[in-house]
């Protein structure tokens, strides 16, 4: 824990060097595509930064002046599975972006959907040395949770006090300077796999840029896709991307629980080039340009030219009914959709006051999938598109830009997380416990 502490607190300060100077770039690392964005700050607001719990570290406004994506290569299921591939494709849409925003940048901020994110809830507890609460005691605070046993080979991504307690007074967001005699605070913890960090990490330091912080797709989507009631209220966020489908459940705004499928648009893709015997291209394009999940009488009418990959014009050539490719892709974004719910299930999200879930992600996009997913979840479900960002280009507003989005304003307001203050290390560490996420329901 010591070690990833000092680790997390070096990306931290990168950051808000590479901020302090105005330019900073986010990445996303996705299955089908990666997307990068230039941010420019307005370095006459960092002055007063104030890292501190209900105060996010607003970094001033911020405008997108470089944008570029690029087909990703080398990554499946979210993860890096091919060094080179990965590292041709992060140099070619930095460069892109860096091209478009004219200025050179130095400093990434990176986003990951895999590497297989499991969430912990974690308390811990002090007596107040002087009867008021100060930046120490958050400090101790934070220091004495029982950290999990969550193995080897596993690494903290995100670790954010999420409720303060003072005495008998729960909810508090920021307690200092407040009196009482014993504090206590709720942590979410959000590990990842260790391997995965480390090769994003020797990518970009390959691509000749600093790593100033990494975040899971799983948080940075639902920061772009949900409205403020909802992360208020309590309310799921789920990205259905290429390669990978990130879920994850938000209460008094602030993360409780993450996770992901090893699924995505990429195995629709994959199911229709099986099903009609058509190249991964073309199923591609008529996923897009046909695709739906709920079939009416008139799609066994509606007739799609489909091609094949001999060049023989005559024998490639036939026609498929709408009906058909519809059969053929229901199934898996049911089996996708089964597969999210059964990770909300697990989250113990009936418990929420508020029950919306929310879709996105560029597989979000496909005419049906809102009704479809009100079925299987059997929820209030909307379709959500990531929040306009100043200067961002049209092309870059929809579905499929919401983790991209999201890690751009993760960027400019980082929400607290342990490594934001002075924990005492002697006391760093703790009991084992179990993975739990009912937490919350005892404490809110």
């Amino acid at each position: 824990m010591s070690y990833l502490y000092d680790t997390q607190r070096a990306m931290r300060q990168k950051r808000r060097s590479a901020l302090q100077r105005g330019l900073v770039a986010v990445l996303d690392v996705g299955t089908t595509k990666m997307a990068c964005m230039v941010l420019q700050f307005d370095a006459t607001q960092n002055d007063d930064v104030r890292l501190g719990v209900g105060n996010l570290a607003n970094h001033g406004s911020f405008r997108v002046i470089g944008v570029a994506t690029t087909r990703s290569r080398g990554v499946r299921f979210g993860e890096i599975s091919s060094m080179e591939e990965t590292e041709r494709a992060i140099r070619t849409v930095v460069q892109g972006a860096q091209k478009m925003a004219n200025v050179r940048v130095d400093h990434v901020i990176a986003c990951l959907a895999g590497a297989e994110p499991r969430s912990y809830g974690v308390a811990g507890e002090v007596e107040l040395e002087n009867g008021t609460v100060t930046d120490y005691d958050i400090g101790r605070v934070l220091a004495n949770c029982d950290m999990p046993d969550y193995g080897a080979g596993r690494e903290t991504v995100h670790a954010m006090p999420v409720n303060f307690t003072l005495d008998h007074r729960s909810g508090l967001t920021d307690p200092r300077g407040q009196i009482g005699n014993r504090l206590s605070v709720d942590m979410h913890l959000l590990t990842v796999d260790t391997q995965a960090i480390e090769n994003l990490l020797k990518c970009v330091k390959r691509c000749d840029m600093e790593l100033a912080g990494v975040a899971s797709a799983a948080y940075t989507s639902a920061m772009s896709a949900l409205v403020e009631d909802e992360q208020e209220l309590g309310a799921a966020c789920i990205d259905i991307g290429g390669g990978a489908t990130s879920v994850s459940v938000f209460l008094k705004k602030h993360m409780i629980y993450g996770d992901n499928v090893r699924m995505g648009g990429d195995l629709v893709t994959s199911d229709i080039s099986q099903g009609l015997q058509v190249s991964y291209q073309a199923a591609e394009r008529i996923k897009t340009l046909h695709g739906g999940v709920i079939a009416t009488s008139i799609d066994d009418r509606e007739m799609i030219e489909v091609g094949g990959d001999t060049g023989d014009f005559d024998h490639d050539r036939r026609r498929i009914s709408r009906a058909e490719l519809i059969g053929v892709m229901r199934p898996r974004l049911e089996e996708i959709l089964e597969e999210a719910r059964m990770r909300l299930d697990a989250s113990g999200f009936e418990h929420l006051p508020g029950q919306r879930i929310v879709l996105t992600g560029g597989t979000s996009q496909v005419p049906g999938l809102e009704g479809l997913a009100s079925k299987i979840l059997g929820q209030n479900v909307r379709l959500g598109r990531p929040m306009r960002v100043q200067g961002l280009p049209q092309a870059a507003t929809g579905p499929a830009f919401a983790s991209t989005i999201g890690l751009a304003m993760h960027a400019a307001h980082p929400q607290d997380e342990c490594w934001d203050f002075d924990l005492p290390v002697e006391r760093m560490g703790g009991k084992p416990l179990k993975k739990a996420m009912r937490w919350f329901k005892d404490n809110w």
